[in-house]
């Protein structure tokens, strides 16, 4: 099996229902094609926008909650490891522990990392 591909700002994460999170890269040192590589923390807690899961009886995803996959345990930028394609991680839709938002496309196609 290929190691997965790193994440850049350019990378597209969905929820379950195919809404897109809104990237904030924290950090600046490391970058692929000049886009700045994502790292641990910065898929957590983003806005979700325009998640079509509505209906009374449910909640649609706003937010994404802690990342449960998807660290490299091998590669860090300050401190931080960075984030593969392999990421996966709740919602706070509903119902509760069920959604999860993962890597639709990671935003570059050259740079694998070890996990």
């Amino acid at each position: 099996m290929s190691a997965p591909l790193a994440l850049t700002e350019d990378a597209v994460l969905t929820c379950d229902h195919k809404a897109k999170l809104e990237n904030q890269p924290s950090q600046k040192l490391l970058t692929i094609a000049h886009r700045r590589v994502l790292v641990a923390r910065d898929p957590e807690g983003r806005r979700i926008h325009g998640c079509p899961n509505i209906s009374p009886a449910t909640k649609p995803c706003i937010t994404s909650l802690v990342v449960e996959q998807g660290y490299s345990t091998f590669v860090k930028v300050d401190g931080a490891a960075v984030c593969l394609a392999t990421v996966k991680g709740h919602t706070d839709g509903t119902p509760p522990g069920i959604v999860f938002y993962s890597v639709h496309d990671p935003g570059q196609a050259f740079v694998t990392v070890t996990e």
